[in-house]
């Protein structure tokens, strides 16, 4: 699969998601104190992100 979430620790060794595609990182998160809360992040993502609207604020 091209796409893929990841989950990986911050210099400050917080959590953070990123998503990537194929080689490259497309976004990421805040950084979490708890790998739950990376994971939660990405659960809400998944569930929230195909409906949500586009702003174009160009």
């Amino acid at each position: 699969m091209a796409h893929r979430f990841e989950i990986r620790k911050n210099k400050a060794g917080e959590f953070v998601a990123y998503f990537c595609y194929n080689n490259e990182t497309m976004f990421w998160t805040e950084g979490y104190a708890s790998k739950a809360s990376a994971q939660n992040a990405i659960e809400s993502m998944k569930k929230n992100g195909p409906g949500a609207p586009v702003e174009d604020k160009s």
